[in-house]
């Protein structure tokens, strides 16, 4: 598994939240074709071809947002929320697989991170970027996206 540290810049995006246990997650696909399906409502979208999907996890239960990046956020239509996720660093990975296999990335990522002294930063968001050339891998469930796990410190 190839994994890097980055700082990411400022992003502002719009979309549509969703709030469920962990078990109820494989609902999250439905999430994606809802957003496609409102995304002429949203706003200032920018040409950049990805959906930014922030997420915070909690021990029970986790937020997820299906969301486009915007140049500004401005009337963000009923149903859906708008905000910026600040610069930040993060330990990058590429998830390439079936949806019941996402965990185990995840889990190969948190070991990588104490291997090498980082400590995640719970009370940032969390990323996955699905970029448009991907698409149909995967809707055909050959998943295909990045995970950006944000970091709070580095341990020498």
């Amino acid at each position: 598994m190839s994994v890097k540290v980055i700082e990411k810049e400022e992003i502002k995006v719009v979309g549509l939240p969703w709030t469920g246990t962990y078990g109820e997650a494989k609902t999250l696909p439905s999430l994606f074709n809802k957003m496609e399906e409102r995304l002429e409502e949203v706003a200032c979208l920018t040409n950049e071809p990805v959906v930014i999907a922030p997420f915070h996890s909690r021990e029970t239960e986790f937020t997820y947002y299906v969301t486009k990046p915007v140049q500004k956020i401005e009337d963000v239509p009923e149903g859906m929320v708008g905000f910026t996720i600040p610069r930040k660093n993060y330990v990058v990975t590429t998830h390439k697989g079936r949806l019941e296999e996402v965990e185990n990335t995840y889990h190969q990522l948190f070991t990588w991170m104490k291997e090498y002294g980082y400590e995640q930063d719970h009370h940032a968001l969390g990323l996955e970027i699905f970029k448009e050339e991907h698409k149909q891998q995967n809707v055909s469930g050959d998943l295909h996206f990045e995970i950006y796990l944000p970091v709070r410190s580095y341990k020498e």
